[in-house]
C-alpha cells in the first residue's frame, strides 16, 4: 500500500493544528485527524444554552506565543485578542474585596490597605518573579537535551549551565527557589497579608492538585506568567468569540497552506512495522499511511492505548505508566440574566471590575483545606473558584444585557472513593460550586438560566484529558524539560522511528501556547530535510 501523506497528526487540538500549519508551510503533505466533530481539542467555543456561547475548557489567553501567532498569520485568519482591562478581584469572607491590578503602583496602593509592610515589598517580589520568568521564557522555543544523549545534548546542557552561571547570585537563588519551593513557603518569606498570599498562590494550584505547601508548586506560578498579550508580559485576555476562535484561525491557516483536516475521525492505533511508525488506523478500520506520525495526545493515551506494547521497551512503558495526570479540575459555564453583585461592591463600576478574573481563594489556609478535602478521593467542601465573565468584553457570546461566566474550580479528585462515579455526583458538586459563589454574590444563583458541567471524568472522556489533567501531565520538576514525557525522549521524537510527539505532554507543557506544536514541527521538518526518517 502506498504512502498517502508525509505526516499524519493524531489529534486536532491547538498544538496539532500548530504543527500542521508549520508542516504545510514547509511543503509537507499533512493530514490532521480529530476524534470530535470540531477541531480545537480543549480550546473550543460551544453554545451550551440557547443563545449563550462560551469557551468550554480553556477560557483565557495569556500563553499563546507571539511567534506562533505571527508565523501562522492568525490575525489575518480572524483571531482578535482582547486584553482584560479589569483587575483580579478577590472577594473576602467578611465582605468587600482585594482588587489586584497589573500596574505596580496601583497594586502597591491596594496592598497598602491591608499591609503597609507588604506594599513596600511587592515591587521587589514582582521583579524577582519576572526575572525568573525571563529565564524560563528563553527556553520555550528550544528543544531540550536528551538524558543520556550524545555530544549535541551535552552542548545544550553546557549552554544552559553557562546562562545560569552568568546570572547574579540573587537571581540564581531566586530561580532555584521558584523551581523547587512550595508556593506557601515562598510567599510566607515575603508577605504577611492572608488575602495577598491567597491571591498570589492561586496560579500555583491551577490544574495542579497539590497543597500550596507542596515542594515545587511555586513553579506553576512561573508557568502562568511566561506569556504575553499585545507585548505586555504576564497579561491575560479573551479571544473574541471564545477560545475556539484561536483554533478555528489555526485550522484556516493550515488549510490555506494545503493541510487536510478530518473531524469525526478517531484514531484507534498507530501502524508500527519493524519498529517504524507507518501511519494510523481509524476506529472504523480505515488505514491512513504516512511517512511519519505526530501525536497530539496525552503520552498515556499514545503509548498505552494506541501502540502495541510489544513494540516498546519495558523500561519506557514503566516510565509512561508512572506519568502523573491529575489536575483536580472541575469546569463549569453558566448563562446569566445579570452580572453577579458581590458583597460590599455595590458602589463600584462592576462592568469594569468584573472584566478581570474573580478568585475565591482568600488565604493559603483556604487552599490547603480545599486540597485536604479532595486528596483521599473526594472534593473540596469549600472549593477554590476562579470566575471570568468574557461577555463583559465580548458581546457576541450572549444576548443583549445577558452574560456568560466561566468557572474553573479546584480541587476535585478524578478517582472518587467508595466506587463512586463522577456521573452520579457531578450535579450535586456543581450545586456546591454555585452555593460557594452565592456566599459572596447573593444574586448569583437566581441569575443562572443555564449551565454546563464538566467533571474530571467528562474532561477525560470528551477531550482525552487523562485524569482530567489539563496539562497532559503534571507540571512537576520530574516531569519538565528534559524529562517531559520521559528521560531520553524529550526532543519530540518517540521511541519508535518516524514517531513524534507534538502535544502538551512535551516541553514546555500545558496551556494554550502552541509552543510544543511549534517545536515538534521544527524537529520533524529538520528530519525530513536531513533524510533521517526510516524508509
Amino acid at each position: 500500500m502506498g504512502v498517502e501523506y508525509d505526516v499524519a497528526i493524531v489529534g486536532g487540538g491547538h498544538n496539532g493544528l500548530t504543527t500542521a500549519g508549520y508542516l504545510a508551510r514547509a511543503g509537507l503533505k499533512t493530514i490532521v485527524l480529530e476524534r470530535r466533530g470540531v477541531v480545537g481539542g480543549a480550546a473550543v467555543t460551544e453554545e451550551f444554552h440557547p443563545g449563550y456561547r462560551n469557551s468550554v475548557c480553556s477560557y483565557v489567553v495569556g500563553l499563546l506565543h507571539p511567534k506562533v501567532m505571527r508565523d501562522l498569520e492568525l490575525a489575518a485568519h480572524g483571531l482578535d485578542i482582547i486584553l482584560r482591562p479589569g483587575p483580579t478581584v478577590l472577594p473576602l469572607p467578611e465582605g468587600g474585596a482585594m482588587f489586584m491590578p497589573k500596574e505596580i503602583e496601583a497594586a502597591e496602593r491596594e496592598i497598602g490597605r491591608f499591609s503597609k509592610r507588604d506594599a513596600k515589598r511587592y515591587r521587589a517580589f514582582e521583579d524577582e518573579v519576572a526575572s525568573t520568568a525571563d529565564i524560563v521564557r528563553d527556553t520555550l522555543l528550544e528543544t531540550p537535551p536528551n538524558v543520556g544523549g550524545g555530544f549535541g545534548d551535552l552542548m545544550s546542557l553546557l549552554t544552559m549551565g553557562n546562562r545560569f552561571r552568568k546570572l547574579s547570585p540573587s537571581k540564581q537563588r531566586a530561580f532555584v527557589d521558584l523551581m523547587t519551593m512550595s508556593m506557601g513557603d515562598y510567599l510566607n518569606e515575603w508577605f504577611e497579608c492572608d488575602a495577598l498570599k491567597g491571591h498570589l498562590s492561586f496560579d500555583s494550584i491551577v490544574g495542579n492538585m497539590v497543597s500550596p505547601y507542596h515542594p515545587g508548586s511555586a513553579y506553576i506560578l512561573i508557568h502562568h506568567v511566561i506569556g504575553e498579550i499585545h507585548g505586555k508580559r504576564g497579561a491575560w485576555g479573551y479571544a473574541r468569540g471564545g477560545m475556539g476562535a484561536i483554533t478555528q484561525a489555526m485550522a484556516r491557516s493550515a488549510q490555506a497552506k494545503g493541510a487536510e483536516i478530518r473531524v469525526s475521525s478517531p484514531v484507534r492505533e498507530v501502524i508500527v512495522e519493524k519498529g517504524v511508525a507507518r501511519g494510523v488506523v481509524l476506529e472504523d478500520g480505515t488505514h491512513i499511511r504516512a511517512r511519519a506520525v505526530a501525536a497530539n495526545v496525552n503520552p498515556k493515551l499514545l503509548y498505552l492505548k494506541m501502540i502495541d506494547q510489544s513494540s516498546l521497551d519495558s523500561e519506557f512503558i514503566r516510565q509512561i505508566e508512572g506519568w502523573r495526570c491529575r489536575s483536580g479540575t472541575f469546569r463549569m459555564n453558566v448563562a446569566l440574566s445579570e452580572l453577579p453583585r458581590f458583597n460590599g461592591l455595590a458602589a463600584i463600576d462592576q462592568s469594569h471590575v468584573l472584566s478581570g478574573g474573580i478568585h475565591i481563594c482568600w488565604s493559603l489556609d483556604y487552599l490547603e483545606r480545599a486540597y485536604d478535602d479532595a486528596k483521599r478521593g473526594g472534593w473540596s467542601k469549600q472549593p477554590v473558584v476562579s470566575m471570568n465573565i468574557p461577555s463583559v468584553c465580548d458581546d457576541s457570546l450572549a444576548p443583549p444585557g445577558q452574560h456568560v461566566m466561566s468557572l474553573f474550580c479546584q480541587h476535585f479528585h478524578p478517582e472518587l472513593a467508595g466506587g463512586q462515579s463522577w456521573d452520579d455526583v457531578k450535579e450535586e458538586v456543581a450545586d456546591l460550586v454555585i452555593s460557594t459563589v452565592q456566599q459572596y454574590a447573593p444574586n448569583f444563583k437566581a441569575s443562572i438560566v443555564g449551565r454546563q458541567v464538566l467533571s474530571p471524568l467528562d474532561l477525560e472522556r470528551e477531550f482525552g484529558l487523562v485524569g482530567g489533567d489539563i496539562f497532559h501531565g503534571a507540571l512537576h520538576l520530574d516531569q519538565l524539560w528534559a524529562l517531559r514525557p520521559a528521560a531520553g525522549h524529550a526532543q519530540y521524537r518517540g521511541p519508535l522511528r518516524n514517531l513524534y510527539m507534538c502535544g502538551s505532554g512535551t516541553h514546555p507543557g500545558g496551556g494554550v501556547s502552541g509552543v510544543p506544536g511549534h517545536n515538534a514541527a521544527r524537529e520533524i521538518i529538520k528530519d525530513f530535510k536531513r533524510r533521517r526518517l526510516a524508509r
